[in-house]
């Protein structure tokens, strides 16, 4: 899938079929590939910046999920461990995990820091959006 047609339906190239919508985070395990990620999706995209060491953030991250299931095809939730692109850490400026970030045509519109729960990160969302 490219992430210029996110929100729009995917077809089986070989049997025809309907995909299902993204309702998992994406992994954004480079610069590259985040970048791409938040310049190109048509849905806002939503970064959650985490660490595996980190306790809040091993909380956080069911509740991201089940995010991402409910809002599937309205937005893109992704996660950035910032211990394999501290790159993007550093760039974004990201001082305590976890950190919520959204991002829309790849401006940064909204930022929260702390652990929160699934009801919590939709609100945040749609305050933004």
């Amino acid at each position: 899938m490219r992430y210029e047609g996110l929100g729009q339906t995917f077809h089986c190239a070989q049997c025809k079929n309907e995909l299902p919508r993204l309702n998992e985070p994406v992994d954004a395990r480079s610069d590259l590939a985040f970048d791409a990620l938040i310049s190109r999706s048509k849905l806002p995209v939503l970064v959650d910046f985490w660490a595996p060491w980190c306790g809040p953030c091993k909380i956080v991250d069911p509740e991201f999920r089940k995010v991402a299931q409910e809002t599937a095809g309205q937005f893109v939730l992704a996660k950035v461990n910032t211990e394999e692109v501290p790159s993007l850490a550093a760039r974004f400026r990201v001082t305590a995990i976890p950190t919520m970030t959204l991002f829309r045509n790849g401006l940064e519109v909204a930022r929260q820091a702390g652990a929160m729960p699934a009801p919590q990160i939709r609100k945040f969302i749609h305050q933004h959006t």
